[in-house]
């Protein structure tokens, strides 16, 4: 019995010796993901796949968007969690840089709502900038997203320790970068050229690791790894008849190398797993479900040799724990030689040991790159173990270049076509001013030109000048008294208008989206028509030709989150003008005032569906015998000069008077991604002494309805609205192409 005992004893030990000897040499695996834009989206199928098999990976190498994707897993997300992260990805804003309308100054939000392109200009020399996109929002998505390992500067302390290969631009060699700032590094290797700026890490210039090593299959290998699990979304040669177009010809020209070099790394690979995505492109984000199910498929057809291969072991879950706020206690700010300390705190709205939200900190950093003022900020927010207070580590790259040239097309039924040329000076004489100038050429000349000393909430100091001129058929009450009109028996008159509108102004801002501003006028109007004709020669017949002098306020709130297609916001836009002086051609002039104000409320019901709800209105008081200002109803768009207000079914200013009242209602039904279909009708009572009369409280006398369909595109919307009038019986079609300028 006792020489039993003992062979059991023996026995036991002998397995628990094996299994520890077993557990020292399990095998380590090993999971490189390639490069390929949206074609990377193929990853997380196949992660999918083998989360649900229970392997386990001990080491991630990736390349460009396999980096990312990489990246992720190897902090802790499951195939699962990605897929519903990418699902909710707004790929256009990430790679177009799009920010809230929010996040931008009034002035700002003029240069994104009108300008098409936008390129460096130093010393009348055009530069083509150095990428697309500066990849602002895709640093920002990735340091939320790793948040909570944002303190961890080894990769391979990661929960699965990563790598990942970018390329030293200046030199053509490869960097492997498995430590510093996991966000910046993985930014870095999927800088793919022309799309994104390169990335400086230790003084390096890096861009895209597709560039040198799209599959870093050797590199794992040496990290001890004994099988390689490999997912290869790479680009496959095309054929003559694929080969169509000279893009075509250059990709498959730059792919040359990679494509060979992958057919000996593909032999390398113990499981290789090559999804069929040959249908896509590096930028099919818009089929990123279809892309992510091929990966599953790819990796179903492998799955028997995954699970031969290895003893299914799960990986640990990790707890991705993200703050509603934090407290900053401290910053670091590097970089900055034009902009103050206080000016970069200013705009991301941060003060020491104040607690903020997540979301409001997110804000800010918009804020600040909504400036157009930096290249970059990169940031990190850090903390000892010990400590409950975060410290701002932030780097920004300054833009050289302050001299631009912008460039815009639009057409209209008022303006006809017109094309834009722009020149914007910053830091023209102080530190936070800015000079623009629009050139706008085609069927009618015009230009705009500002100049601003930005101070913020303090008073800023600004000048304006405009030159505006259309040929129109219009309201002869506009430009006759009514005795006139009769008279002379005319309901219209093709007249060419000229304003030229000169201001000084200062301006304060309550908070970022709330202005008042007030200053003093000039305003020169000149309307004549070729078709009367004055008694005694040949020469254009003269309604106006004066110079109006006058001080003006205006108090403007916009929230809308979009200009010409709004999901939620409030508009608030109020002007007082006290006109105290005319020239001599005026020569019944008297001091008369003219206040306006317009409301409009924006909200949605749904992702799809969203209404609007505006009212507006006007009135004159003083002296009445001036009538080239009074409020002129008619037509559609945005921008109109002086008292031109847009109403659907009645074109161009058609009813006039020295009072009105608006109301108008839309609905906008987005059928797929930026193409939208609007329902709307306005009504409205205009006429001279409106509200004197109690009129205004009556029932309109004027209402038009519409139905249009809209499309968000880079060169601004392109709308279509066919309109009706019951008053008129009669039908008028609307056109816009891009941007209102």
């Amino acid at each position: 019995m006792k020489y039993l005992l003992t062979f059991l004893l023996f026995v036991v030990c002998l397995e628990s010796f094996s299994q520890d000897k077993q557990k020292d040499n399990e095998v380590k695996v090993g999971l490189v993901l390639s490069g390929g834009g949206a074609k990377g989206l193929a990853h997380i199928g196949v992660l999918k796949v083998i989360d649900s098999l229970g392997v386990k990976v001990d080491y991630i190498a990736g390349t460009s968007m396999g980096a990312i994707i990489g990246a992720l897993y190897a902090s802790g997300y499951s195939g699962k969690e990605l897929d519903s992260i990418f699902k909710e990805v707004d790929f256009d804003k990430i790679i177009n840089d799009e920010l809230p309308r929010a996040s931008k100054a009034f002035y700002e939000r003029d240069n994104s709502e009108k300008y098409i392109l936008t390129l460096p200009f130093d010393n009348f020399k055009i530069k083509l900038p150095s990428a697309l996109s500066r990849g602002q929002n895709t640093y920002s998505l990735l340091s939320k997203l790793t948040f909570h390992v944002n303190n961890i500067n080894s990769f391979d302390k990661l929960p699965i320790p990563f790598f990942c290969i970018a390329t030293n631009v200046e030199t053509g060699k490869q960097v492997l970068l498995d430590k510093g700032d996991l966000t910046q590094s993985i930014l870095a290797s999927s800088a793919l050229p022309s799309l994104f700026q390169p990335v400086m890490i230790k003084n390096q210039v890096l861009i895209d690791g597709g560039v040198i090593n799209n599959y870093p299959i050797d590199e794992l290998r040496e990290k001890g790894m004994a099988v390689i699990i490999g997912v290869d979304v790479q680009d496959e040669l095309l054929n003559r008849d694929e080969l169509t177009s000279a893009p075509d010809v250059l990709i498959q020209i730059n792919n040359f190398r990679t494509i060979k070099t992958m057919e000996t790394k593909a032999q390398k690979t113990d499981i290789y797993i090559k999804p069929d995505i040959k249908a896509y492109n590096v930028v099919s984000f818009d089929d990123g479900a279809k892309i992510i199910e091929s990966g599953k498929r790819a990796a179903i057809l492998k799955s028997e040799a995954l699970k031969s291969f290895f003893k299914t072991k799960k990986n640990e879950k990790i707890i991705k724990q993200f703050p509603d706020s934090i407290t900053i206690s401290s910053f670091s700010i590097e970089g900055i030689n034009n902009y103050t300390r206080a000016y970069v705190l200013g705009k991301l709205k941060l003060k020491s040991n104040k607690k903020i939200s997540y979301n409001d900190f997110s804000k800010g950093i918009d804020n600040l790159v909504a400036t157009n003022n930096f290249d970059s900020f990169q940031y990190k927010l850090a903390k000892s173990e010990n400590e409950e207070n975060y410290h701002l580590i932030a780097k920004l790259k300054e833009t050289k270049n302050t001299t631009f040239l912008k460039l815009g097309l639009h057409f209209d039924d008022l303006y006809k076509s017109a094309a834009l040329i722009n020149l914007t000076q910053k830091r023209l004489l102080f530190d936070n001013d800015i000079a623009s100038i629009d050139f706008i050429l085609g069927d009618q000349v015009r230009y705009n030109f500002e100049y601003l000393i930005d101070r913020g909430f303090y008073w800023s100091v600004g000048v304006r000048s405009r030159y505006n001129t259309f040929n129109k058929n219009i309201n002869a009450q506009l430009l006759l008294e009514d005795t006139e009109v009769s008279a002379m028996g005319l309901n219209k008159i093709d007249a060419k208008l000229q304003d030229q509108t000169n201001q000084f102004y200062l301006q304060t801002l309550f908070r970022k989206d709330f202005a008042l501003s007030m200053g003093i006028e000039h305003k020169r109007l000149e309307v004549k028509s070729e078709t009367l004709k004055i008694s005694n020669g040949n020469d254009d017949f003269i309604f106006e030709n004066t110079d109006y002098f006058s001080v003006f306020a205006n108090i403007k709130l916009d929230t809308y989150d979009n200009k010409y297609f709004p999901n939620k916001g409030v508009y608030f836009n109020s002007d007082i003008y006290n006109y105290f002086y005319a020239s001599k051609f005026n020569q019944d002039f008297d001091n008369f005032s003219i206040m306006k104000g317009a409301l409009g409320y924006a909200f949605s019901l749904s992702d799809k569906l969203a209404f609007n709800i505006h009212s507006s209105g006007g009135f004159k008081f003083g002296d009445k015998s001036t009538r080239s200002l009074d409020f002129a109803l008619g037509g559609y768009g945005n921008n109109l000069i002086n008292n031109f207000i847009p109403f659907i079914g009645y074109d161009f200013i058609s009813l006039t008077g020295d009072s009105y009242i608006k109301a108008s209602f839309s609905a906008d039904y987005e059928i797929y991604k930026k193409h939208h279909i609007t329902l709307e009708g306005n009504w409205a009572n205009i006429e001279d002494d409106l509200f004197e009369s109690g009129e205004w409280l009556t029932l309109p006398d004027y209402q038009g309805y519409g139905l249009g369909y809209g499309i968000e595109t880079f060169i601004g919307p392109i709308q279509v609205k066919y309109s009706y009038s019951p008053e008129q019986k009669q039908s008028i079609w609307f056109f816009n192409i891009g941007f209102w300028f």
